[in-house]
């Protein structure tokens, strides 16, 4: 059975010692950031998107899958530095050549705020630098040895994991999440979820496929640390989104012409972004929300579904979310003509679909009549 873990520890290590072309993708990055990054980062460098264009000044940022450390380094200089940037890699080598040029970057740049630390993007709460001077200290020469060692790092994925709940703003990974087994693809999409604080957001840069990946090509060692036997085929990586509780998924940047063909698949590049947020309870503060258009009506992940032009009733919680990225270009606010305090807050029905009336809105004893607004602002248009 393939060791698909193995496989790509061994590529990629070669990987950082020399470069290899089959691992990348054709991608243009902003070339202001490149001018600082050392030539071998740059060349060791394997991805098939570029997620650092969707961060942020000052945010703190987890690159799942970092390698030579490029994405990071372009990352910090986004953040500026009032940010902060974790890279994660399991790999030493590629660990290593990238903590190497990170002074040369700091001093370019003028400031240090990137950090690379070893783990499993599907374990962000294990710290395997420390899990290796710990077994140094006191090797494991017997069954009682061994279960204090497993005591010792249960206790520190539970009180000091390595990448705390909640932490961080974007997580970004470029063409990494397809080196993953399978079997801890959900494990992975639930610690991104985990860590990122709420409303914050994961921007993946990945290589999916138009259709499911047979098992003949998972076992082949090649395509998989290749990034091919582990794609997502393209609707279902959107999905797993989903399914790890984000909203808001949506899909930034797809790349028309694939980037490999095997045996008929089409192998290409998507970017993806998506949102957390949407967790915890229904307050009604009799908040509308109006779908602009063009379509006639759009659904969301729960099933809510907006009508062109219609004043849809919403919890303050959706009413926060919709006002908001990625949905805010699309909705008119309709708030209370008076505002609804927390404490008079009553719990309100998500589960259906119900227009807003305007009364509800403007409050029932609502009489005013007012006189015509004038439809210039000076005196110089009419």
């Amino acid at each position: 059975m393939l060791n698909a873990e193995q496989s790509v520890l061994e590529r990629y290590s070669n990987g950082a010692g020399q470069r290899e072309e089959s691992l990348c993708c054709p991608v243009e990055y902003d070339k202001r950031y490149l001018e600082v990054i050392p030539a071998e980062v740059l060349e060791r460098d394997y991805g098939c998107g570029d997620p650092s264009a969707y961060v942020g000044a000052g945010e703190t940022v987890l690159d799942l899958g970092s390698g030579s450390g490029k994405i990071c380094f372009i990352a910090a200089q986004v953040v500026g530095p009032g940010g902060r940037i974790i890279g994660v890699d399991m790999n030493p080598d590629m660990l290593a050549l990238a903590r190497r040029h990170q002074p040369e970057v700091a001093a370019r740049v003028g400031y240090d705020n990137v950090r690379f630390v070893r783990a499993k993007i599907q374990d962000l709460r294990t710290d395997l630098d420390a899990m290796d001077r710990d077994l140094a200290r006191r090797p494991i020469r017997s069954q009682s040895e061994l279960a204090a060692f497993e005591e010792t790092s249960r206790e520190q994925r539970e009180t000091r994991p390595l990448v705390a709940d909640g932490s961080i703003d974007v997580v970004v990974s470029n063409c990494v999440l397809n080196l993953v087994r399978d079997d801890d693809k959900q494990r992975l999409l639930g610690e991104i979820f985990r860590v990122l604080r709420r409303g914050g957001r994961a921007v993946i840069s990945d290589i999916v496929s138009d259709e499911p990946v047979p098992a003949d090509l998972k076992q082949d060692p090649q395509l998989w640390s290749g990034c091919i036997s582990g794609a997502f085929e393209e609707s279902a990586f959107l999905q797993a989104f989903v399914d790890a509780g984000f909203h808001g998924v949506e899909i930034v940047k797809r790349d028309a012409a694939p980037w490999r063909t095997v045996n008929g698949i089409e192998f290409r590049s998507v970017t993806v972004r998506a949102w957390k947020g949407k967790q915890g309870a229904c307050q009604d503060h009799n908040q509308a929300v109006i779908y602009r258009g063009p379509w006639s009506e759009v659904r969301d992940d729960d099933g809510h579904v907006l009508e062109r032009g219609v004043p849809m009733a919403v919890c303050e919680k959706t009413f926060r979310i919709y006002t908001s990225e990625p949905y805010a270009a699309e909705i008119i606010p309709v708030p209370p003509r008076t505002p609804v305090e927390a404490e008079d807050a009553k719990p309100f029905d998500c589960s259906r679909d119900t227009i807003r009336l305007a009364r509800e809105t403007k409050g029932l004893a609502y009489d005013f009549t007012t006189a015509a607004r004038s439809a210039c602002d000076d005196e110089s248009c009419c």
